[in-house]
């Protein structure tokens, strides 16, 4: 084993009450002196089963604007599915050690998929406080099964329905997005590839850090798909930026969380924002979360949508394949 999980080194660190240097972040990182304490941001709560869809496009359009996240309830997916969603991947997590390693991500795959720790240039050679495990749950022709994890038995099951369950809400939040930008209500997605759309299935596992005021699970980024729909679990973590400081934010039982991600940003010329994130942990509970990332294929080009482009209002961002973006982003390239 190559790569020490972090999992592994909390077991250790519970023992000795401090954690190794490399996940100290500096001191204008550290969540404790960081975060504006005493005041959780109340992002927008949106109820998708509202049927003036004015009202909901209007409602969507302006926290996608405004915040770059919301909540969405009434969203059409059962709390048994994601309750057994939640299940199976805690199962994973809380597997022997060596069975988790089969499902390692090859050194030097192109490809997200497969359990981790590591993802992306770490600065300062700092480490995030987390372990993950990748893998695509949608379209079928995207799926590898070689990383989705045998044990427990009932993973397949429990993600293939999460997966189908999903694609009511993506298509409602596209249409509501593009209506947004006065488009076609088909176009955003369209703009991202379609049917083609790759649903990322990511599971965050963030074990009991013994100074939770030093570690950070995720540092602070945007996401660079389309849109990520998030499934936490009842551990508190999730923090935005927000008129220059870090804030805790509540989400509700049942809930999904909607970021807006760096595609979206980009289609929409800057009118929708790609939210600025980071992820706190926990003394005492493990942290855990399903995000769900919407992928342009890798070869599509994607740059502001032409009707959005006028002589008031010139792109403010390059046209590029979704590959080379992701391959800038992971590697902090300009």
């Amino acid at each position: 084993m190559e790569v020490e999980r972090v999992q592994a080194i909390a077991s250790l660190s519970q023992r000795m009450d401090t954690i190794p240097s490399e996940f100290i972040r500096s001191e204008n990182e550290q969540p404790a002196i960081t975060t504006v304490h005493g005041t959780i941001l109340e992002v927008p709560v949106i109820d998708l089963g509202n049927r003036d869809e004015e009202k909901l496009v209007q409602l969507i359009r302006d926290a996608s604007q405004e915040w770059g996240i919301f909540q969405v309830v009434n969203h059409g997916i059962g709390n048994d599915v994601i309750s057994n969603l939640q299940k199976v991947g805690k199962e994973f997590f809380e597997l022997p050690q060596e069975e988790k390693e089969v499902y390692a991500k090859p050194a030097g795959a192109q490809s997200m998929e497969g359990y981790g720790t590591k993802l992306q240039k770490e600065v300062e050679g700092k480490k995030a406080w987390v372990d993950h495990l990748f893998h695509n749950i949608w379209p079928p022709s995207a799926i590898n099964h070689y990383f989705w994890p045998k044990n427990p038995p009932a993973y397949r099951e429990a993600n293939e329905e999460y997966a189908e369950k999903l694609q009511g809400v993506v298509e409602k939040l596209f249409k509501s997005l593009s209506l947004g930008l006065e488009v076609e209500e088909g176009e955003l997605k369209d703009a991202v590839g379609g049917e083609d759309l790759i649903y990322l299935m990511k599971i965050n596992y963030y074990p009991p850090c013994p100074r939770p005021d030093l570690a950070l699970g995720v540092v602070p980024h945007t996401d660079m798909s389309t849109i990520t729909i998030l499934v936490p679990n009842e551990v508190q973590g999730l923090q935005v930026f927000k008129d220059d400081h870090w804030y805790d934010v509540k989400y509700i039982p049942n809930a999904l969380i909607i970021h807006i991600g760096d595609q979206i940003e980009i289609l929409s010329n800057g009118k929708y924002k790609s939210v600025f994130h980071r992820s706190t942990v926990n003394k005492e509970m493990a942290r855990m979360s399903w995000p769900v990332f919407l992928e342009p294929p890798p070869e599509l080009e994607i740059g502001p949508l032409p009707k959005l482009i006028n002589e008031e209002n010139p792109p403010k961002y390059k046209t590029k394949k979704y590959k080379d973006y992701a391959y800038c982003k992971l590697n902090k390239l300009p």
